[in-house]
């Protein structure tokens, strides 16, 4: 540098950066070199594990199995790589809920300490390398089963040796770990409780040991400030009470460390304070902290930002959290909320918890990418980075597969967390929204294990940890699940077949263990116990609109219930059974969903823009094989098989598919309803011969109209099909691709727009032609579940019209206060939208007595609200978890080749 063969001066003075440079002549000796210069010491180091990236060392070599690519030689090429500061400062994980899974390893593979389980000085190292390789710098150590700087001293000694700052968590004050005042609380003496106000005298000097034994490593140390109750609970005082305790918390904190750290101003000390659950509430009703402590604005523990820095608190930061098992993170949903967060200048302190650290590396990366780069990870960049991530780690050849792969995973998983799905989530009667599901996670399973099968053997591990296990293991679960839920009805029905699916359910939960066997057996058992985390068969019992109950893990894994027939006796109404799309009633005979005695079930309608096919469902209830016909009275209505054997030992259940061949059919516009005969070479019982109606529904709409088309009594539309999508000063929206539960999210950009004014602001407007008269249309949007993050002043609100009506406004997310969540947030995070299941908080009624084309106009009123689905109900929606399949869009589907089917649009095949 002295010789002017390199010069230092763009990052002298900067946080974390770095140059890299070939030079000739560095040193005497040495006729060419490549140098690495940082500014700091983690700058050298990033500098250093770049160019390890670069030579083909991944950063999961150790923690995913990587394999560490081999080259005949290394070349730099010349010039000069200038590396600037991160977007955020404090960039890092937090190991949570660590029980039973990462606890179980590392009881399996590191000496038990003192205390309790081992993470020490051995385990650490490998945390800490991986931080770094991933261009982080901030660690919360685990808090419930260790305590950090107890269970080996060497701990943090060894973690500002790597150039870690340590923290505690949100709950863990003044560097001590949850479990140090149970442990030692005593020898404070006192009244022995976790309680500032009754008990100062003895928390005062546990704070003091705290910054004591944090003071050698000062520099790469930030101190968790103030204090929740015990055990990660809210303080036993109104919230009065609570701020004034909590200031005098505060108050001795900080005279604490400015006696610890003499001669060190004490606003120079890194101090944060977590506004987590009811502590937000204390910072919203006037609470105040020097200027100087960081203010880490936290999540919902769904993935929701609760609050960003608004006014002068913007030169604060915040953070963000994640979930128990195995990935369920959809990196869209990282995007969107993190870009708010950057733009809002959080950017501070970004910190992920990660639970078990282990099953989550493709989202943790992701997550430290943007924490790194926020500029370089936009809205539609997804891809893009999903595609760099594959490559390198598993090679071009195979990237752009893995990508999709991964890519299709993260929607899937994300709709609903494992834990939270039960055999009532996706519907099995209507719009054959759990066969879609299956089909999905078949065709994903699928084109997992292709790529798997193509790979070199020495990167089968890691595909298997990160990609193929998360994929069969989310197939697996909801096999079982809407398995349980066909067996229900299909013993309701009284089915034969309700037994052979029961049997399908127990293969797949020996399948569910099966997955997990193979992860921990992996590498002759280096991962054994990382799977330990159940997740089958929560208690669900207390659901409801405020999930105000039990919520911790089951301690086993256990089967949803299941229900057999006796298969040796004959049903009543004879060996046969027919049953319909969108009803759980069954034929012939009776049950509590169609008329005793009745012989006719009707099926939904049948028109040019509604599903291709409806379906029937023909199947054994009895001993005896019996043959089948299945035959529509008109000529234009088409059974697909027409005959069939079913039952006994030659047959089984048989899906009959009903279609229209409207060049026959009654010209538009025409209304009638078929019969469809069911006979069959057996007897009904003392019942009489099925029928099945179909409603035949030949309507048009004019030549010049363009949009969606009801059928059903219903419209449905994914929000990124617009008619129009309009521009107003500056302010437009933007579409979020794979983002959301079904297609994409639509929302206002920049996130830093004023609030919009409807019929002034930029508007989403969709044009749709009805054929029903109803005064009292429910129009509902499905949108995210995101919170008001600009606080009380600016909540989340939409506006909604239809034609010339004046705008209904919509604040779908209620004021809240504390540690309370909005009206229906419990159920909205569950369901992953704002929707019918929180409480009809984006439902609006509309008169729509004038049959025709009308405009549907939708206004954002603030950035942050994420529209993803519309569904226009005129009296026929039934239930489902995704909503109806999109409706017809005349400009786009042409009748005769437009499916409709399922949300999907997947081919569903043999679903009987």
């Amino acid at each position: 540098m002295k010789s002017g063969k390199l010069d230092p001066k763009p990052i002298i003075g900067s946080w974390e950066s770095f140059i890299t440079q070939v030079v000739e002549k560095p040193i005497p000796g040495v006729d060419k070199a490549l140098v690495v210069v940082g500014s700091d010491m983690r700058g050298t180091i990033y500098g250093l594990y770049d160019l390890s990236e670069q030579m083909g060392v991944s950063p999961w070599w150790w923690w995913a199995d990587v394999p560490v690519r081999k080259r005949a030689g290394v070349w730099a090429l010349p010039g000069k790589k200038v590396q600037g500061p991160p977007t955020v400062k404090y960039r890092g994980i937090f190991i949570n809920d660590e029980q039973p899974a990462l606890t179980n390893w590392i009881n399996a593979n590191y000496e038990r300490g003192k205390y309790g389980p081992g993470f020490n000085h051995y385990f650490h190292p490998r945390v800490f390398e991986l931080l770094l390789r991933l261009r982080a710098n901030y660690f919360w150590p685990a808090m419930w089963a260790s305590m950090f700087g107890v269970d080996d001293t060497a701990n943090q000694a060894i973690a500002d040796a790597y150039g870690i700052v340590m923290g505690t968590s949100h709950t863990e004050p003044m560097m001590r770990a949850s479990n140090e005042w149970g442990t030692f609380g005593k020898q404070y003496g006192g009244n022995g409780q976790w309680e500032f106000d009754t008990n100062n005298a003895s928390l005062t000097p546990f704070f003091k040991v705290g910054a004591q034994r944090a003071k050698p490593y000062g520099g790469n140390s930030l101190f968790t400030m103030a204090m929740r109750g015990s055990g990660d609970t809210s303080l036993l005082l109104t919230q009065e009470e609570a701020i004034v305790v909590l200031q005098n918390v505060v108050a001795t904190q900080r005279k604490v460390l400015g006696e610890v750290f003499n001669g060190t101003r004490v606003q120079d000390i890194p101090q944060m304070w977590c506004l987590y659950k009811e502590v937000q509430g204390y910072y919203e009703g006037g609470m105040t902290v020097p200027d100087d402590i960081t203010l880490l604005w936290a999540d919902d523990n769904w993935g929701n930002i609760r609050r960003l820095p608004t006014g002068n608190e913007t030169a604060r930061s915040g953070g963000r959290e994640d979930y128990k098992w195995i990935n369920t993170i959809q990196l869209q949903k990282t995007v969107e909320q993190m870009q708010l967060a950057y733009a809002r200048q959080a950017n501070r302190i970004w910190i992920l918890n990660v639970g078990d650290l282990k099953p989550l590396e493709i989202p943790i990366n992701h997550f430290l990418d943007m924490a790194y780069d926020a500029t370089k990870w936009g809205y539609d960049s997804v891809p893009t980075w999903l595609k760099l991530w594959a490559e390198r780690e598993f090679g071009h050849e195979h990237a752009q597969d893995i990508s999709s792969v991964v890519d299709r995973y993260g929607m899937y998983a994300a709709r609903r967390k494992y834990e939270l799905i039960d055999a009532s989530t996706y519907s099995v009667l209507n719009y054959n929204e759990a066969d879609a599901i299956l089909a999905q996670w078949d065709d994903l399973a699928g084109d997992a294990q292709a790529i798997y099968d193509k790979l070199d053997d020495a990167f089968k591990p890691a595909y298997y940890e990160m990609i193929l296990q998360p994929c069969l293991g989310g197939q697996v679960v909801n096999q079982i699940y809407i398995g349980a839920a066909k067996n229900r009805l299909y013993a309701l029905q009284r089915r034969n077949s309700a037994n052979e699916v029961a049997e399908e359910v127990l293969t797949a939960f020996k399948k569910d263990h099966a997955l997990t066997k193979r992860y921990h057996e992996l590498l002759d058992g280096k991962w054994n116990h990382m799977l330990d985390q159940t997740h089958l068969s929560y208690d669900l019992s207390w659901k409801g609109p405020l999930y105000d109950g039990y919520w911790q893990q089951p301690m086993r894994n256990t089967l949803p219930p299941l229900t057999y027939v006796q298969e040796l006796e004959t049903s009543l109404a004879g060996n046969l059974g027919v049953a319909i799309e969108g009803n759980n009633a069954s034929l012939a005979g009776d049950d509590a969903w169609h008329a005793n005695s009745g012989n006719t079930l009707v099926l939904p309608p049948m028109s040019p823009f509604g599903p291709k096919t409806r379906w029937i469902d023909v199947f054994a209830r009895g001993t005896s094989g019996c043959s089948w016909n299945v035959t529509p009275v008109k000529d234009y209505v088409i059974a697909s098989p027409r005959t069939g054997y079913t039952g006994g030992n030659n047959g089984t259940d048989t899906r009959v598919y009903i279609s229209i061949d409207w060049s026959k059919a009654p010209p538009a516009p025409n209304t009638t309803t078929v019969n469809v005969n069911v006979t069959s070479s057996c007897n009904w019982g003392n019942f009489q011969m099925p029928i099945v109606q179909v409603p035949v529904q030949n309507l048009a709409v004019p030549s010049n109209f363009t949009g969606f088309v009801e059928n059903d009594r219903y419209i449905a539309i994914e929000a990124e099909h617009t008619s129009r999508n309009t521009l107003a000063n500056g302010v437009s929206y933007t579409t979020l691709p794979s983002y959301g539960r079904t297609l994409s999210g639509v929302t206002l950009q920049p996130v830093l727009a004023a609030s919009q004014t409807p019929g002034q602001g930029p508007v989403l407007e969709y044009d749709i032609y009805t054929f029903t008269n109803h005064t009292a249309a429910n129009i509902t949007l499905l949108l995210s579940p995101s919170l008001n993050q600009r606080g009380p002043s600016r909540p989340l609100k939409y506006a909604i019209a239809i034609d010339s009506e004046t705008p209904q406004i919509r604040q779908f997310v209620g004021n809240f206060t504390g540690g309370d969540y909005p009206k229906g947030w419990n159920q909205a995070v569950a369901d992953g939208v704002w929707g019918w299941g929180s409480g009809n908080m984006t439902v609006t009624r509309h008169n729509l007595s004038q049959k025709g084309k009308h405009t549907l106009k939708i206004w954002a009123i603030e950035p942050g609200v994420v529209v993803q689905k519309i569904v226009v109900d005129l009296g026929g929606v039934r239930a489902s978890y995704l909503g109806p399949p999109e409706s017809f869009r005349v400009g786009q589907d042409k009748t005769g080749s437009f499916q409709g089917t399922n949300f999907a649009g997947v081919s569903l095949g043999d679903v009987v």
